[in-house]
């Protein structure tokens, strides 16, 4: 078997810990220290954030769509795949480095998504982006951590309790969707969407394509109107 191989490391904003990117022949994962956040054969459940997400706003005219972290591309490349030539797609991405990544060493798996004219590539805090934000998006998908506990940064934490979700709340126009991706559940982030305004469920959702593996679990949550 292939050795892996480090290409780079990026630390993350905040005193988070550091990114590390590592390849092993066509095969990509990016780690902070012992926990791998994301493997290149593993995309089922990333795409299915787009996917489950479209279902509930696919009638939209000119949706504009909020991406919390870049990853591996694999919800935006779905996101592409399934809203309309007419959206508008902004990713906010906290380490710069991760988009380097995408155009650099990675570009094979982005395939040039990056430079779809639907795309605004926002290097920052999410949470900001959402912060600045008043009714004025569709949607908001959150691939940021492992869910709502912060692995990778306390301070992410603030996007899932009661005053994050107000704020995501305030950003979404009536009855925009906000979508959270997570590598496990966690009963009392679904009570809290409830208590903050929406309409709350927990999807189980395969990890890989093969519809088979590990699942992980996605909130889809739809502002109350």
């Amino acid at each position: 078997m292939l050795p892996w191989i480090e290409i780079d490391r990026a630390q993350i904003p905040g005193g988070g810990g550091e990114l590390r990117l590592k390849q092993r022949g066509q095969e990509f994962s990016i780690m902070l220290g012992a926990n791998e956040l994301m493997n290149s054969r593993l995309s089922g459940s990333e795409e299915a954030l787009a996917t489950l997400t479209h279902e509930k706003i696919s009638e939209r005219k000119k949706p504009k769509i909020l991406i919390g972290g870049l990853g591996m591309g694999f919800t935006l490349r779905s996101a592409l795949s399934v809203f309309p030539e007419d959206a508008h797609i902004i990713v906010a991405e906290l380490v710069p480095q991760v988009v380097e990544w995408a155009r650099g060493p990675m570009a094979e798996i982005f395939k040039g998504c990056l430079d779809d004219p639907r795309v605004e590539i926002k290097i920052g805090d999410v949470a900001a982006v959402i912060a600045a934000t008043n009714a004025g998006l569709d949607a908001i998908l959150l691939d940021v951590d492992n869910g709502p506990d912060g692995l990778t940064r306390a301070s992410n934490e603030r996007l899932y309790d009661h005053a994050g979700l107000t704020a995501t709340l305030k950003a979404l126009r009536p009855g925009g969707v906000v979508a959270v991706w997570s590598s496990g559940p966690d009963g009392a982030f679904t009570r809290r969407l409830t208590q903050s305004g929406f309409e709350a469920q927990a999807l189980n959702v395969r990890a890989s394509t093969k519809r088979s593996g590990a699942r992980h679990v996605i909130w889809i949550a739809r502002k109350r109107s």
